[in-house]
């Protein structure tokens, strides 16, 4: 799979309360696939305790 550095626009991410960028479903849809890494706003359904994506 050829993956693409999607640089992030407004609307793409926010700044939580201890300073991490989280990234918004938006941006995981603009980038088009799940990197399994378990993330908040996951639009692909992964369940990192199963390592599967529930659609």
């Amino acid at each position: 799979m050829n993956r693409i550095n999607i640089p992030p626009e407004e609307g793409d991410y926010y700044t939580n309360e201890m300073g991490f960028r989280v990234f918004t479903e938006q941006y995981h849809l603009k980038r088009g696939y799940c990197c399994k890494s378990g993330c908040k706003h996951c639009p692909y359904g992964y369940d990192k305790k199963t390592d599967t994506i529930k659609r």
